[in-house]
């Protein structure tokens, strides 16, 4: 039986108070000097920004590391803070944002990446509202069902399991849940996937201030640090998740040089 989202799709949900942010790491391996890459005419992390103002936060605010990235955002009139290079991880670098910020407590914090300018509103929206709704879980995320094969065996598309109410229960970069009797020799391409089909994790966030801020003082677990996956550690420590399910995959985001081109000629066609 596949979860049902909380509340059910329809009922009458009033909008929270949240903010954005928006972690910006100047140093890339892939795309050197990534979140100021020109997009039509804007840096990109001005694109996401503006974008992910079209959710309905209170405020959208860039946490970047290099004064290069305040300087771009500075110019469009996109609210930025400096934060320290040497934070270990985007949720360090977060929880130093909501120190500078003066967010705490209950404040609802949505986690945008700095390189996915063709992120949905909606989705957006619908994580905060999500963790608005779940006083039992002290972050919120998304998910979309899987199709394809390819995708579910590939380590690199994240899976996300969760319970009848929508809470994860477990990420991976294993193809998960696997059915027993659900395949046998390798699969083809029109194969069918299990029924109902598993769970691609979007990688965004919803957090609670107060938790976001206490984050990096928790231990690593040792599922995180085998996955690779950082929010291995929230289930490790006992806390809940709770995942908004989405019916479609967002827009593509950008790693590389030809990703780049990629939103470049989506965002060109759009105007």
């Amino acid at each position: 039986m596949r979860p049902t989202a909380v509340p059910p799709a329809g009922a009458a949900a009033s909008e929270p108070a949240f903010t954005v942010l928006i972690p910006a790491r100047r140093a890339s391996t892939r795309l050197p000097d990534k979140p100021l890459a020109d997009i039509e005419g804007l840096p990109m992390v001005v694109r996401v920004a503006r974008q992910a103002a079209l959710g309905g936060a209170r405020r959208c605010v860039v946490a970047a590391d290099d004064p290069a990235i305040i300087d771009a955002c500075a110019r469009h009139a996109v609210e930025a803070v400096l934060t320290r290079q040497d934070h270990a991880s985007g949720s360090d670098r977060l929880a130093e944002a909501c120190a500078l910020l003066g967010l705490d407590g209950d404040d609802i914090v949505v986690n945008v990446q700095g390189d996915e300018p063709l992120i949905p509103a909606t989705l957006i929206s619908a994580v905060a509202r999500l963790l608005a709704e779940r006083s039992d879980c002290v972050m919120s995320t998304a998910a979309h069902p899987i199709g394809q094969w390819s995708e579910f065996l590939n380590p690199n598309v994240v899976k996300v399991v969760t319970d009848h109410r929508a809470t994860a229960l477990y990420f991976s970069r294993a193809p998960i849940p696997w059915w027993r009797d659900g395949m046998t020799g390798t699969p083809a391409a029109g194969d069918p996937l299990s029924d109902p089909p598993p769970l691609r994790h979007i990688g965004i966030y919803g957090y609670r201030a107060g938790f976001l801020r206490r984050f990096p003082g928790l231990g690593q677990a040792a599922v995180e640090t085998c996955e690779s996956l950082e929010q291995l550690r929230v289930l490790w420590h006992g806390e809940r998740i709770a995942v908004h399910l989405a019916e479609d995959s967002p827009g593509p985001g950008v790693d590389t040089p030809e990703d780049l081109e990629r939103v470049r000629a989506i965002i060109r066609a759009s105007l």
